[in-house]
């Protein structure tokens, strides 16, 4: 592996890069070479940068999701909980103006 400077043709920022070289069947090369020349993707290797970062997503998307499924539960969500919830935001949205923060544009300023 080697590494270099290399400005992102998507930001403009130039970044300090690890090469990393990978074999592709003809197929997936043609695939990936076909989705940076479709205007979303600056090169090849920028499609497969953005896939990675989906995967490293979605990894850290399932084990915050695996880790709520483990906790305990805190509140009940059933339909009083959804009850209590909705007519507090009622209450909320019926304040007088006067308890609300007042804006220069509401205001008429």
């Amino acid at each position: 592996m080697t590494t270099r400077w290399q400005t992102l043709p998507s930001c403009g920022y130039r970044v300090h890069v690890a090469t990393t070289n990978v074999s592709l069947p003809g197929e997936l090369k043609e695939f990936a070479d076909e989705q940076a020349s479709g205007g979303r993707y600056g090169s090849a290797s920028e499609y497969v940068r953005e896939l990675i970062r989906r995967d490293q997503d979605r990894a850290r998307l399932r084990g915050a999701l695996l880790a709520g499924a483990a906790s305990p539960v805190a509140v009940r969500a059933d339909d009083a909980y959804f009850d209590r919830l909705r007519r507090r935001l009622s209450s909320e949205a019926a304040r007088p103006d006067a308890a609300r923060p007042e804006t220069a544009e509401a205001s008429g300023r």
